[in-house]
């Protein structure tokens, strides 16, 4: 008699498909997963405990380390975060130009993430048109504040410094293409027969479990919840926005793939909307140079491409620093969903399930 025992295995922490230093714990019987453990803190830096020994404006740059595809959006919650703390208004310019640049901030997340879940799944060629769209966003990013990837980019009570010339014509040079370029991507893959047996089906997790594990963002919208903070709670300039939420009822890669190819529309939409009615007027409120806090606390959170990204601050009396600062980073607690995602199927359907999740280490380790 055939006698099948299981095998433990590690996937990563060096594989290339974990995205970063994650490494997961599989134990095998034949091809099929029984058990599934993602094993984390190879990234570990103390980014909280850091912040919490610099001063309310030092805190902002570790923010950008985090999730490094997406410091804009790291940036954003940072600083609605402390001026929640010390009641600081932001000029009605700033909200617009903020709003403006999170979500070219979710494009180049994005498409980060379609490229390098396509190579993944096997499929190469998409990773060489995203990249040509994410670096027109990345020369956007450089001209509005000198950096490509860790940015930077906002300031407690607004903004460094307004746009700069030549920057909304370049803005719009990149709208006027962007649409035709994501059909350019649905034609490689949305009705790729390779595509779809890889993805239709694969990683289910319902809304039910999403919710259960605090679940949040593509992941949770894919499974027929219309949950997002720009909606429910939203911040910068995003309540004078008009936008959908995308959803599907399938919770399964596949799923997600469509979610954020719509979700990136929105966003189109969104920037368009910017532009169109951004204001005159300031784009720094007056606060002192010294922040001093009070005893008081706030948690602040914002949609970031991930999920959602909030930032717990506490203050006590005469503080130039936080307290207590805690980051609730999207990737670390949906990765929880990992194990519901693939257990009970095969071990090549783990690596589009890490995929589908959009993780970045930084973030989950901090």
């Amino acid at each position: 008699m055939f006698k099948n025992e299981e095998m433990e295995i590690n996937l990563g922490p060096q594989h290339p498909s974990t995205h970063g230093v994650l490494r997961v714990k599989l134990r095998l019987d034949g091809e099929t997963v029984v058990k599934c453990t993602p094993i984390i803190g190879y990234l570990h830096r103390g980014v909280e405990k850091i912040c919490e020994n610099k001063t309310f404006f030092q805190g902002q740059v570790w923010t950008d380390r985090m999730d490094y595809v997406a410091a804009i959006s790291n940036n954003l919650g940072w600083a609605e975060g402390v001026e929640k703390l010390f009641g600081i208004e932001v000029p009605r310019r700033a909200r617009y130009i903020r709003t403006m640049l999170t979500e070219m901030n979710r494009l180049a997340s994005h498409l980060l993430w379609l490229a390098t879940h396509a190579l993944d799944i096997g499929a190469m060629t998409v990773f060489l048109y995203t990249f040509r769209e994410r670096e027109y966003l990345l020369d956007l990013f450089e001209a509005f504040c000198g950096a490509r990837l860790t940015t930077t980019a906002f300031r407690i009570g607004g903004l460094r410094e307004d746009l700069p010339p030549g920057f909304i014509k370049q803005a719009q040079a990149f709208q006027g293409i962007f649409l035709d370029c994501l059909e350019e991507y649905e034609t490689l893959l949305s009705e790729n027969r390779i595509w779809k047996k890889r993805t239709v089906g694969v990683a289910k997790i319902s809304a039910e479990d999403c919710i259960a594990l605090g679940v949040t963002g593509p992941v949770l919208r894919a499974a027929g919840v219309p949950y997002d903070i720009r909606k429910a709670f939203p911040s910068a300039a995003y309540a004078e926005m008009d936008f959908e939420i995308p959803t599907r009822p399938e919770a399964d890669t596949y799923a997600r793939y469509l979610v954020r190819l719509a979700e990136m529309r929105q966003s189109h939409r969104i920037i368009q909307q910017c532009i169109d009615g951004l204001p005159e007027g300031p784009v720094m409120a007056k606060i002192p140079k010294i922040l001093k806090s009070e005893v008081n606390e706030v948690y602040h959170s914002i949609e970031a491409p991930k999920g959602e990204l909030g930032y717990y601050f506490v203050g006590e009396k005469g503080g130039t620093t936080p307290y207590r600062m805690h980051v609730r980073a999207p990737s670390f607690v949906n990765m929880q969903a990992l194990s519901k995602m693939v257990e009970g199927r095969l071990l090549a359907d783990v690596i589009a399930a890490i995929g589908t999740l959009d993780v970045v280490l930084g973030e989950i380790d901090r």
